[in-house]
């Protein structure tokens, strides 16, 4: 597809799929590099580690992605690295969610190496792809409130996430190594940039993050 040198990262915590995908990228790409993670920690290592990555294809159910909260992380915290969602899912509404949180494209697994090919290709032009037959002009209050998760800071994303748990902000000041009064002023951000009123309401979007669930999203 092109002679240019590029480097991806294949994010599966499944081998025979992670070296599936490495064959079928090889025969689109010459001069290529491939790098993998089998999970969250070592996907964030390795965007860590350089610099230069073009691309990541990202499955979204591998560890330590909890829902959606891995993509909106990963998104929030390597804003210049396009993100590729490559699932076994074919909903409509997740693959509407997971372009609303940030990935740049989505290619279910079902789908051959043409229809791959496309969707990189359209993806590293500066993009966004979808199967065709997706529809993303569908609004309804989870798209809504997805951008409005995905507005919220690495550092915010992280005191949300702390929240879901149960934590205390004294407990939470202490896991990030900050004060009290730096995570008061965290929550008084996300609850405005989620436009809700309390941390229950919050601990509510966090929990639909991690369980992937848009459909039905009502902020009570």
């Amino acid at each position: 597809m092109t002679s240019a040198a590029h480097r991806f990262l294949i994010a599966d915590d499944h081998p025979l799929f992670r070296g599936a995908l490495r064959q079928a990228l090889e025969a689109m790409f010459s001069n290529l590099e491939i790098i993998e993670g089998g999970s969250l920690e070592e996907v964030t290592t390795a965007l860590d580690t350089y610099d230069d990555i073009d691309l990541v294809l990202l499955d979204l159910s591998m560890p330590g992605m909890r829902g959606f909260s891995g993509l909106m992380y990963l998104r929030a915290q390597y804003v210049s690295v396009p993100v590729i969602v490559v699932s076994a899912t074919e909903e409509t509404t997740v693959i509407r969610s997971a372009i609303e949180f940030g990935a740049s494209g989505y290619i279910p697994k079902s789908l051959g190496i043409e229809a791959m090919k496309t969707g990189i290709a359209a993806v590293l032009e500066g993009n966004v792809w979808t199967p065709p037959d997706v529809d993303l002009s569908v609004e309804d209050e989870g798209a809504k409130m997805a951008r409005r998760l995905a507005s919220l800071t690495p550092q915010q994303v992280r005191v949300l996430m702390m929240l879901s748990q149960g934590l205390l902000n004294k407990q939470i000041a202490y896991e990030l190594s900050v004060s009290e009064a730096t995570v008061k002023a965290h929550v008084s951000a996300i609850l405005q940039k989620l436009g809700v009123e309390s941390r229950t309401q919050a601990v509510i979007a966090a929990a639909k993050i991690e369980a992937g669930q848009w459909q039905a999203m009502e902020m009570a």
